[in-house]
């Protein structure tokens, strides 16, 4: 039979049930109009190439079909289910996010959206806790969890790390959290800033009467990474954090396989992504990178603060319904909303997000005036006060650390 690009293009055409659907926006390259450039991104991403082809076999059980185009360059592929090797994200990812981005028959293309059929989204694990963590490993039923990264994120020595996630958690943060690129550093050793923290945590917890735990970065190379997560459990330790983007999806199903036998919730950082999402019109969005996240099995996962923290927009609250939604009953996935935040805007920040978030702090914590306990105490009563359905103002009468916080930062955004 012979393949030719226009075996790739089919306006009429109807997905089986068992389809992986893409959406693409997409601005054609010189010389090609919408329907050309479509065919060849369908071409590309499946079994197409640039030469017409005469083959014995029948293949076509195995092309990809675009459809549904339109004329703001929203194109629809449609992906058949035997293209796919089941519970393998980077197969699966050079056919619809690979090649396709750097051909010259567009000249941008974006990754969208995904519609995930039944047999390849229940082939992945997806997350052992999701929003249960709250619960289940935290002291949090009815409010956002609430985490901290101590600050300048790396340079702290061990001692100095371990005493601020005590004054930390004894202030009312329920997660030390590492930053994205503190690991094993000389000035603060892996095993070293783990021993001590959880020791500090231990004696937050005897003095609070609360759960506390610790968002430990095990980011590094793959085998390493599993010994860093079963070093954690030694220690009494309920999360590990990867840094998935940089780490790679086959390092983090690796990670999920081996924490559900640990009992240990994932905390996904996404340092890197913009080099993905943040050009609207090309790459691939924070909506399919938080899908992909959600079927390899992270628990929390960074999705933006709606606009108020330091980072650029996004769409915080869509990513966020999404990570939550019914996938075939898969568990869901708590949404982090971190960068910039402080007291005085959470409120907005949780107006939006509702209370099945982690809210995370670092300088909006540490930066009080007076220190961390008191940067504690006036993020855990801004949040308390909203879910109470109080004012900060109101709340702050009575907690004069929120009072302190409020008078240097007021309501506005950092940049």
């Amino acid at each position: 039979m012979g393949i030719e690009y226009d075996d790739f293009l089919d306006e009429s055409y109807t997905p089986a049930s068992d389809d992986l659907v893409c959406e693409f926006r997409l601005e054609p390259g010189e010389g090609m109009d919408l329907e050309a450039a479509a065919a060849r991104v369908a071409s590309e991403s499946s079994n197409g190439t640039w030469a017409a082809l005469d083959v014995d076999a029948d293949v076509s059980r195995l092309s990809a079909m675009a459809y549904d185009l339109q004329e703001d360059g929203t194109v629809r592929v449609a992906y058949p289910d035997p293209l796919f090797e089941p519970r393998s994200l980077p197969q699966i990812l050079s056919c619809i996010a690979g090649n396709i981005l750097g051909m010259k028959a567009v000249d941008s293309i974006r990754l969208v959206d995904c519609e995930w059929p039944e047999p390849l989204a229940t082939s992945f694990p997806g997350p052992q806790f999701g929003s249960d963590v709250l619960t289940e490993k935290l002291d949090a039923g009815g409010r956002p969890g609430l985490a901290t990264v101590p600050k300048p994120k790396v340079g702290l020595p061990t001692e100095e790390h371990a005493r601020v996630g005590y004054e930390a958690w004894t202030g009312g943060v329920d997660l030390l959290k590492d930053d994205e690129n503190l690991t094993d550093q000389n000035f603060n050793p892996f095993e070293r800033r783990v021993t001590q923290s959880f020791e500090m945590r231990d004696r937050a917890e005897s003095e609070t009467g609360e759960r506390k735990d610790y968002l430990v970065n095990i980011t590094a190379e793959t085998d390493e990474m599993v010994r860093r997560a079963e070093y954690v459990d030694d220690h009494g330790g309920g999360f590990v954090m990867v840094d998935i983007i940089t780490a790679g999806w086959s390092a983090l199903q690796t990670v999920r396989r081996r924490t559900e036998d640990l009992d240990l919730a994932i905390h996904a950082h996404r340092a890197m992504h913009a080099a993905f999402d943040r050009l609207d019109h090309h790459g691939v969005s924070m909506r399919c990178l938080a899908q992909f996240s959600r079927l390899a099995g992270v628990d929390h996962l960074h999705t933006g603060t709606v606009g108020l923290g330091k980072l650029a927009n996004e769409d915080t609250v869509g990513i966020n319904d999404w990570l939550k939604s019914d996938l075939y009953g898969m568990t869901d996935v708590l949404p982090v909303a971190s960068g910039g935040l402080h007291p005085g805007i959470v409120d907005t920040l949780l107006d939006h997000t509702g209370p099945e978030v982690m809210v995370q702090a670092g300088g909006g914590i540490h930066g009080h005036p007076d220190g961390t306990k008191a940067g504690a105490q006036a993020l855990r009563a801004a949040v308390d006060a909203w879910t109470d359905g109080e004012s900060l103002d109101a709340r702050a009468e009575d907690v004069p650390a929120l009072r302190t916080a409020l008078d240097k930062w007021g309501t506005e955004s950092p940049r």
